[in-house]
C-alpha cells in the first residue's frame, strides 16, 4: 500500500505558500496539504562575534515558535532541509480532517 506521494513543484519560491488538493481514486476524499516558509535567517537576532552554536539553537528557537503559533487546524508533516544560505526554511502542513 503506497503512503507517501512526492509531487515535484518546478519553480517553487523560498517565500511562498503552496496548498494542494488532493483526490483518491473516485472517492470523493481529499487532503489539503500547504508548505510555509518560516524565517531561517537570524542575522538580526546575533551579533557580530556569534558562533555556529549559536546560530542554530538562534535558528531552531524562531522555527519552534513559528510552528508552535501557527494555525492548529493544520498538522505538522515534514521540515524540509534548507539550503546553506537559505533565509527561510519550508515546512511541510496536512489540514486535520475530522
Amino acid at each position: 500500500m503506497l503512503k507517501d506521494l512526492c509531487i515535484p513543484i518546478p519553480g517553487f519560491g523560498e517565500n511562498e505558500v503552496a496548498e494542494l488538493h488532493l483526490k483518491v481514486g473516485d472517492r470523493k476524499i481529499s487532503y489539503d496539504f500547504r508548505v510555509e516558509s518560516f524565517p531561517w535567517d537570524v542575522e538580526d537576532e546575533l551579533n557580530d562575534d556569534s558562533d555556529d552554536i549559536s546560530r542554530s539553537l538562534a535558528r531552531i528557537s524562531r522555527l519552534r515558535k513559528s510552528i508552535a503559533e501557527y494555525d492548529k487546524s493544520w498538522e505538522l508533516i515534514q521540515i524540509f532541509t534548507p539550503a546553506e544560505s537559505s533565509k527561510y526554511i519550508q515546512v511541510l502542513y496536512r489540514k486535520k480532517t475530522n
